[in-house]
């Protein structure tokens, strides 16, 4: 199911990255009193009563050999078109700016629930003073204080009521894939030559796609796809161009729908950093992954091409070993008919559940091959262990400390997994938790 998606909005050094970071219960975002510390956006979930959603830093975008202004009214417009929820945020100690004045113009003209934020309000003595924002026009302005966490739980309480319910019924004889990529790897071009129809617009100008498109259909089995084209991640126009940043916003939605996610590369520029990013969150989210690596007839190769490739894969994409890699060209149609199969195969992989007693059979044939860690000379004792989820395959080992369970040894064990059971294209998780 799609989570909806808030965006924190505003002019530098008005505690953004704070806000965001309180929010999501953590610190993720670099926190610093200098305009424009945040290079990047930073992407994380938050909860409350039980309602869950996207969060998205905006600080401190720079767009280079662009005015000020410029900087911010792309923050506004992309938060616009993009987030369910924008949450626009003052500073309460400087008050309003020329800056601030520009932001509200702008989201004067969206559709979107708009929340204001004066931040830095410590002292609630000076809570009066928040009167002067709601000149602003954008509604009751909340203050708070996102350092000492004073107010966040009304702010939280007003951004879960606006948020909207964003449901979607799972119907589980539906594979759900997405193409995920740089703009111009070739994704809509996949999509055109998968479907044999031209159902979306290819074009050699990086950012064509607009939108994310669902396209349904059906394979020779009877077994029924749903596609979303992340084509659009960038979109066309200066903003997009200047801040391709954002197009990771796309991916992330559509990674939050699919069951198996297809990691487009383009062999005619190789592998960046971009890529491994994306890729990341793929992993992260438990989706199966494919790496498909599209242009490939534009190569000129020898015997010891697609070696060097699946090598330098295999190094960039560490925590992607499990993930099968496909080379094939949208313009030939080469090894494209294989593509749906392969999806198959990785949604039954995720599906697939193991009975306990042959899975400790597994296990304990693994603490044969090599014994349990030792630290301090306390050795780890696995009692039993036991498969608890599907979609990713989850599973529970029972053990006497979990701080003797090392990484390196889980690894150990997920890779004993893997050989005695197919769990190719799909992340498997492994917890370690003490007997009680």
């Amino acid at each position: 199911m799609t989570l909806p998606t808030i965006a924190i909005v505003g002019r530098p050094n008005v505690g953004k990255s704070t806000i965001f970071n309180r929010i999501a219960g953590e610190r993720i975002s670099i926190v610093e009193d200098t305009p424009g510390v945040t290079r990047d956006r930073i992407y994380a979930q938050g909860e409350w009563l039980t309602r869950k959603f996207n969060i998205i830093d905006t600080g401190g975008i720079e767009l280079s050999d662009e005015p000020f202004m410029t900087e911010i009214r792309a923050q506004a417009e992309i938060a616009m078109e993009e987030a369910d929820v924008i949450v626009a945020v003052v500073d309460g100690e400087t008050g309003i700016t020329d800056a601030d004045e520009a932001v509200a113009q702008i989201l004067y003209r969206t559709d979107k629930p708009v929340i204001l934020v004066v931040n830095k309000v410590d002292n609630p003595e000076r809570r009066m003073e928040i009167f002067d924002f709601y000149s602003l026009g954008l509604g009751d302005p909340y203050p708070v204080s996102a350092v000492h966490g004073l107010g966040t739980g009304d702010l939280l309480d007003a951004i879960v009521k606006e948020l909207p319910m964003i449901e979607e019924e799972d119907d589980e004889d539906v594979i759900k894939f997405s193409l995920i990529g740089r703009p111009n790897v070739g994704k809509s071009s996949l999509i055109n030559a998968i479907l044999g129809e031209e159902r979306v617009i290819a074009s050699p100008i990086a950012g064509t796609t607009r939108d994310a498109i669902d396209t349904h259909f059906t394979d020779e089995t009877g077994q029924e796809f749903v596609m979303i084209d992340t084509a659009g991640m960038r979109k066309s126009g200066k903003i997009y161009e200047n801040t391709e940043k954002y197009s990771v916003m796309r991916a992330m939605r559509a990674i939050d729908r699919s069951d198996i996610v297809l990691m487009v590369i383009n062999a005619e520029e190789g592998i960046r950093e971009y890529d491994k990013r994306i890729a990341g969150f793929a992993h992260e989210a438990g989706k199966g992954i494919i790496i498909v690596v599209n242009k490939w007839d534009t190569l000129d190769k020898d015997n010891k091409t697609m070696q060097q490739w699946e090598e330098d894969i295999r190094w960039e994409f560490k925590y992607l070993d499990y993930a099968p890699i496909m080379y094939v060209s949208a313009k030939t149609g080469q090894r494209l008919g294989k593509i749906p199969d392969k999806i198959k195969e990785i949604s039954a992989s995720q599906k697939l559940r193991i009975t306990s007693s042959v899975l400790n059979d597994v296990i304990m044939d693994a603490v044969a091959i090599n014994p349990t860690p030792t630290d301090k000379g306390k050795r780890l004792k696995i009692f039993y262990a036991t498969q608890v989820a599907i979609q990713p395959p989850t599973f529970v080992v029972f053990v006497n400390e979990e701080e003797l369970m090392h990484f390196s040894y889980m690894r150990f064990l997920e890779n004993q997994i893997r050989k005695a059971f197919v769990f190719e294209g799909t992340p498997i998780h492994m917890i370690a938790r003490k007997r009680k």
